[in-house]
Order: C-alpha cells, then sequence, then structure tokens
C-alpha cells in the first residue's frame, strides 16, 4: 500500500530470490564436481535452502525498509503541509478548500496521495478528513489519521481548527527535529567505529616490529 506496488510483483520477486538462491549453489557444486574437487550432497543442499529462505526475505527486508522511508517522507511533507492549510485558513478558506489548495502546491509522491484522497473524496460525496483518516489507516501513518480527527472537528462541530492545527504543526515539527537530531548521533557512532579500527591497526603496524624485536631477545 505504501510503495504501490501490487502484490503479484511483490511475490514475483520473492519467487525469483527462491529460485536464485536454490539454483546458485547447486551450480556452484556442479562446477567444483566436474572440476575434480570432492564435494558432498549435504553441504550443496544445505546452502540451497538457506539460499532459498535468504531470497524469499530479502524482498521483504527491502519492502520494508522502503516503505519506512516513505512514511518518513510522509511525516515531513505533512508537516508542510499543515503549514499550508493553516495559511489558507488564515486567508478565509473554509476547510474543505484549505485542504484541497494545500495539497495542489506540493509535488512528489506524497503530494499526489493526498490530491489523490481528496478527488476520491469529493467524486464519492465523503467528507475530506474521511478521505485522509482512512489514507491514514492504509498508511499506516497516526499523524495523517491525528489530522483527519482534527478537521473533523471544524468540520462536523464547528471547532476553531487553525489553532488545533498551528498546533499539531509545531508539535510534529519538534519531533521531526528530535528524530533527525537522534538520527545524525546513530550515524555519528557508525562513523567512529572505522577511526577507531584504522587506529588500531595502524598502532599495531607500529608497534608489531619493536614487539617482535622484545620477543625475539627474550
Amino acid at each position: 500500500a505504501v510503495l504501490e506496488r501490487p502484490v503479484a510483483v511483490h511475490l514475483a520477486y520473492q519467487g525469483a530470490g527462491a529460485i536464485t538462491g536454490v539454483c546458485l549453489p547447486t551450480l556452484g557444486g556442479t562446477a567444483l564436481a566436474l572440476a575434480g574437487v570432492p564435494v558432498g550432497w549435504m553441504v550443496p543442499v544445505w546452502i540451497a535452502v538457506a539460499g532459498a529462505a535468504l531470497g524469499l526475505a530479502l524482498p521483504d527486508l527491502r519492502v520494508r525498509a522502503a516503505a519506512a522511508r516513505r512514511r518518513r517522507d510522509l511525516r515531513y511533507v505533512l508537516s508542510i503541509y499543515l503549514d499550508l492549510v493553516v495559511a489558507a485558513l488564515a486567508g478565509g478558506a473554509g476547510v474543505d478548500g484549505a485542504l484541497t489548495d494545500a495539497a495542489t502546491v506540493g509535488d512528489g509522491w506524497a503530494f499526489a496521495r493526498l490530491r489523490h484522497a481528496l478527488d476520491t473524496a469529493r467524486l464519492t460525496r465523503t467528507t475530506p478528513w474521511d478521505a485522509l483518516g482512512r489514507l491514514g489507516a492504509d498508511l499506516a501513518v497516526p499523524e495523517l489519521t491525528e489530522l483527519a480527527a482534527a478537521v473533523s472537528l471544524a468540520g462536523t462541530e464547528g471547532a476553531k481548527v487553525r489553532q488545533s492545527l498551528t498546533a499539531h504543526a509545531a508539535t510534529w515539527r519538534d519531533h521531526l527535529l528530535a528524530d533527525a537530531e537522534a538520527a545524525a548521533s546513530a550515524a555519528t557512532e557508525r562513523m567512529s567505529l572505522p577511526v577507531v579500527l584504522l587506529f588500531a591497526g595502524f598502532l599495531l603496524f607500529v608497534g608489531y616490529p619493536a614487539f617482535a624485536t622484545v620477543l625475539t631477545d627474550l
């Protein structure tokens, strides 16, 4: 749902990965046998089973990672979209008009999904906040569901939505900033490991001759 990829295509990727995982060890064992290298039948079988399992799991892992990146991008887009909706409301637009006008400003897949949801709501004569809520449930993005709930209060109960949306936008920006800082800290920690290993290798390279000399003298 997040990647807009049919299930049949995903299953085809899994099938191709499993077949590849089975065939490669089999072909490698056959090549070694033809070259005169003794290879038992158990080792290729177990490698083929492991390769098939890896071929089945790898597409799932890639899809999950890609979906997580798209959800993160959608959260950034929602923060911008919310500011645009607030600006439209401040300019005198109604709730429906503000949601629609803000969605027409940006490009990219996230704004396209928002426009598609709002267009679907208009064609099916449903409320735009219901369409946004369904989209948030389909994509597993709670921020979009919260946006739909906040806007529905203005549409159904006449609540003042601009102050609520402004508070939501500020809260989301704080969360996104905290997530960005956490990701930067994690990246910094990952970068420090190669430096430590390189320094340890340098010390070993410099100190080994002296250490070897001491051991020889002993």
